[in-house]
């Protein structure tokens, strides 16, 4: 089996969608399009099998699961060690309450000791793409501080230099 110095995962957590629309009170949310996994279904993925003993971790995550990300973290085999911040310009009133959401987190976290190079920051910012699409910007930034071979879980494209698996590309792995 082969194994991977940096992995990538955006698990589907259980959320809704977002607004049907703000002027039909009766209707807030609206199902995803893609089938969603518990937390527990999560954390028993076996990602800790594809993971070199020196390696890393980036586990996307919301603010609904922040919390529980540094157990999904631990339950694959990583220390949690720095929580990333996607910025993106609002757009419209997007998804929730009180506070419009125009972030998304990365929990980075190593296992062993990788040998990264540094960045100067522990946020960044670039555009929206569809909805769940993360930002090319973030996989520069990934291959930039972690040596590969590189492993994007619940993947949506193929990407030069790194393998995946996911429901809508044709998969490097089983899980």
């Amino acid at each position: 089996m082969r194994k991977y110095k940096t992995i990538v995962i955006d698990p589907p957590w259980q959320v809704k969608s977002g607004p049907r629309s703000f002027h039909n009170k009766g209707q807030i949310s609206r199902p995803l399009s893609y089938a969603t996994m518990s937390l527990e279904k999560i954390s028993n993925l076996p990602i800790w099998k594809f993971a070199e003993k020196d390696g890393n971790i980036f586990l996307w995550t919301i603010n609904k699961y922040i919390e529980q990300s540094y157990s999904v973290v631990r339950a694959f085999g990583f220390k949690p060690s720095t929580m990333l911040v996607w910025c993106k310009k609002p757009k419209g009133r997007g998804m929730g309450g009180t506070f419009g959401i125009s972030t998304e987190y990365i929990l980075f976290g190593t296992r062993g000791t990788p040998k990264n190079n540094r960045t100067v920051s522990t946020w960044f910012e670039a555009k929206r793409g569809i909805h769940s699409q993360k930002p090319q910007l973030f996989y520069d930034l990934v291959e930039d501080v972690c040596d590969g071979l590189y492993l994007d879980v619940f993947a949506r494209n193929r990407r030069n230099g790194w393998d995946v698996w996911g429901n809508e590309v044709e998969s490097d792995i089983s899980l």
